[in-house]
This record gives structure tokens, C-alpha cells and sequence, in this order.
């Protein structure tokens, strides 16, 4: 029978590390934290899941958050779900196993799986070029880096299109710039970003290496949109999410009283305030979570909210190719291979051990074995999510962005959910359903 997590669950409060030592529990890697923390925890336990439950709240603890979901699955079941902490913190309203975070950068992998599918079935390919697809007199300017013309597909999905915002900035950030020379008031839509981007010098020329954009992946949504004729979100809801079981997850709002109702507040670890870029409350000065960063522009690079289960029910559509609800097995396999050249390769010659292929990083643990998983980072928001060579699949969810010695916590929970994992020594039976 499956297990029941619903929100009518009973919240629990736990006392930080209390029962798990006696029990033998608590690892080395999880010790520190103080044992008169107390932290919410939602969702049905299982002892033989305690590893798990003893690091999200030794975690939470340790680096003093809000509040984080964790969920597992195994074999693309579902097998742990559970919130923990404060989803609002004044009203301690508790993260329930499926509340909604902002999901960031995890965004790209969606939309690679997007533009996968219209490979397989639009007549286009990885290595057409964008500007071939996407009607270059309705996007390019009359002055432009003539370099953007051999741009191909692939190259945005790797983030070797030939932008760098470590030599140059990053435009989502520049909006101001963005109204002013798309000559238009406030807000900036992605196709304004591009727009004003498409004016820029490259930083390289296009495949010859690696740098992360966010762009990039707006330029995808776009070409998204042109050829199936559909709002991209639209689209991806409908043939991406829907075909796997996904219905709760969206593009995302800025604004404070605009967020669905079974979202979490965010928590900004610098405690910004700006004025309002965004949301309903354009103009005003707010709080950086709430309008001061672009969000409803984010889209196709980082505008998507969504549950941890909604992130590993997606990551296990990809465990068994041959019976992919959303891809082919070939495309799966593209999506994941290792780019040309430098991207790829080191200065010798020899395969990096970690590369980006299409809208997901991507680590080498053995000989033909990989690892695929992309992290997310905003102001109030931290996230991370792993599909594992042995179809352990977890994401985690945090609503702040860092701890207050400014270290990220997917960062720094990366390793430590490997290790939890790994000290499980029996996963159950049933499937945790909702």
C-alpha cells in the first residue's frame, strides 16, 4: 500500500540529532549541531530512512535555515518525502514534502528536455544554427557581432554560444539597460533581454569553450516557442510535466502576494531591499525576493516553481531510456554527451571528469558510468538536484540562498546526501505517494 505523506499530516517537531545517536545514526559527517534545536518536520517517517532525516536536520541547524524539502526516488519510486523547518517564519507555517520552492537554474535541464523533443520531431538539429531557425531579421539588429550567425543549437544547450559574464556581466541583471534600449518601460520580458543581448559583442567565438549564460537558455525558449507554435510554458506543462504525472509546477511570480498559496516565503541571507523590477508592485522599494529581481523575465533560464517531488519524478522519466515517457533513448544520450573540445576536454587532450552537456552538468564516476544534476541559485533560494548512475535520484530545496558565513547549502549538502544514501541499509517497499 502506498504510504499517505498528505498535508493533513500531523506536523512532528524533533528535537536536532535527539533519538538518532542512541539509534547509532548520526555519522560524523552530520555531527555539530546543537541538540536543543528543535526544527518542523513534515511527511510519514521510516526508521530505515533515518540517515536522511538526521542530516536535513543536523543540516538546518548547523547553518541556521529556514527551512529545506528533501525527496528521494529509487528504481523511479518515490521511496522519501519529507519537509523540514519553516516554510513562512512568521507564521511557522512548516514545508510540507511537497510544498513549492523557486526551482532557479534547475529551470535548464526542463527546458533542455523541451528542445530535445522538437529535435525529434521539428526537422531541426543540435548543430543548426539558432539564426536559421529563429528568423534572423525579426531578433538580430541592424548592428550585430556577425559571430551570432554561426551560433548553433547545441552551443546554447552547453553554454559554449560565446558569452561570458565572468568578462562581460550578465544581462538578466541589467534591466534598466534592457528598458532603455529596447525603448520600452519596465517590466523586461525575455524576448527584451535578448534583444538588448543581441546588441552585445561576443566574448569568443562560438564552440570554442565553456562559460554558463543564462541567456542562453532564453534564446532556447524562444526557439521553443517558434516552432511548436505554443507559449513556452504552455508547451512544457503540456509535453514536457504532463506525460509525468508533473501538474502543480509553473513559471514563477515576484512578488510576495502573487506566490501560490502552497509556496514558501523566501529569505534573502544579505536582507536586501530594491526597488521593484517586477510583480505587482513595480516601482516601490521591496525586498530583493519580492520584485527586485526579474522573476516572471526568468523563465526558460530560472523562472520555474515547482515541489522536490515534482524535480525527482522528472529526473526519474530518464532511469530506464527505452521507456522515457518524453525522450528517445538517442536523445537522452545527446543530452548528456561529453562537448568538443575545450568545453570537454582538458588543454591536453584528455576528457574532463565534470563537463555541461545539454542543460545539465554532467560528472564522470567510472568508466562509462555518469552522474547528471544542476544546481539553482537567487536571492532566497538555494536548490539542487542529482540523478545518481545507480537511479537514486534526490532533490533538495532550500528557501534562502545562503548561511550566514555566505556559503551556498547545495553546495555544501551535496556530498552529504551522497553519503546518507549511502548508509541506508534498507530502502522500502511501497512508494510514498500524495
Amino acid at each position: 500500500m502506498p504510504i499517505d505523506v498528505s498535508r493533513r499530516t500531523a506536523t512532528q517537531t524533533i528535537l536536532a540529532g535527539a533519538g538518532a545517536l542512541a539509534a547509532g545514526l548520526l555519522t560524523a559527517p552530520f555531527a555539530g549541531a546543537e541538540s536543543n534545536v528543535s526544527h518542523q518536520v513534515t511527511g510519514i517517517p521510516n526508521p530505515d530512512m533515518a540517515p536522511f532525516d538526521t542530516l536535513m536536520i543536523e543540516f538546518l541547524t548547523k547553518h541556521n535555515l529556514p527551512g529545506a524539502a528533501l525527496a528521494v526516488t529509487r528504481d523511479s519510486r518515490l521511496v522519501y518525502a519529507r519537509g523540514f523547518g519553516d516554510a513562512d517564519t512568521q507564521t511557522k507555517r512548516p514545508v510540507q514534502p511537497d510544498s513549492l520552492f523557486r526551482l532557479a537554474s534547475i529551470s535548464k535541464p526542463i527546458t533542455a528536455v523541451a528542445v530535445m523533443q522538437q529535435v525529434e520531431q521539428s526537422g531541426f538539429h543540435l548543430d543548426d544554427r539558432v539564426f536559421d531557425i529563429l528568423p534572423a531579421e525579426d531578433w538580430l539588429p541592424e548592428k550585430h557581432d556577425p559571430r551570432l550567425r554561426t551560433i548553433t543549437v547545441r552551443q546554447l544547450l552547453q553554454h559554449t554560444a560565446g558569452w561570458d559574464r565572468e568578462k562581460s556581466f550578465d544581462p538578466i541583471g541589467r534591466v534598466q539597460d534592457v528598458a532603455r534600449v529596447v525603448n520600452k518601460p519596465l517590466p523586461a520580458n525575455p524576448a527584451d533581454v535578448i534583444r538588448y543581448t543581441l546588441t552585445l559583442p561576443l566574448d569568443f567565438d562560438p564552440g570554442t569553450r565553456y562559460a554558463y549564460y543564462n541567456v542562453d537558455f532564453l534564446l532556447l525558449g524562444r526557439l521553443i516557442e517558434h516552432v511548436t507554435k505554443q507559449p513556452y510554458e504552455a508547451y512544457v506543462k503540456q509535453h514536457v510535466l504532463s506525460p509525468i504525472g508533473i501538474t502543480r509546477m509553473h513559471l514563477g511570480r515576484a512578488w510576495k502576494d502573487d506566490l501560490d498559496q502552497d509556496e514558501v516565503r523566501y529569505y534573502d541571507s544579505e536582507h536586501r531591499e530594491n526597488v521593484a523590477i517586477n510583480g505587482s508592485r513595480l516601482g516601490d522599494k521591496v525586498p530583493q525576493v519580492y520584485g527586485a529581481e526579474n522573476i516572471e523575465a526568468y523563465e526558460a533560464h530560472g523562472g520555474w516553481v515547482g515541489s522536490a517531488i515534482d524535480l525527482v519524478r522528472f529526473a526519474s522519466a530518464f532511469d530506464d531510456p527505452g521507456k522515457s515517457k518524453v525522450l528517445k533513448p538517442a536523445s537522452i544520450t545527446a543530452m548528456w554527451s561529453r562537448p568538443e573540445g575545450a568545453a570537454g576536454h582538458e588543454a591536453d587532450g584528455k576528457p574532463k571528469d565534470s563537463y555541461y552537456g545539454c542543460g545539465w552538468m554532467v560528472r564522470s564516476v567510472g568508466e562509462g558510468v555518469i552522474n547528471t544534476f544542476h544546481s539553482g541559485l537567487i536571492a532566497g533560494t538555494s536548490t539542487l538536484l542529482v540523478r545518481r548512475h545507480d537511479r537514486l535520484n534526490w532533490a533538495v530545496l532550500f528557501n534562502t540562498d545562503a548561511n550566514a558565513r555566505g556559503e551556498r547549502p547545495s553546495k555544501l549538502i551535496d556530498p552529504l546526501v551522497h553519503q546518507a544514501a549511502d548508509a541506508v541499509k534498507k530502502w522500502p517497499d511501497n512508494e510514498v505517494t500524495l
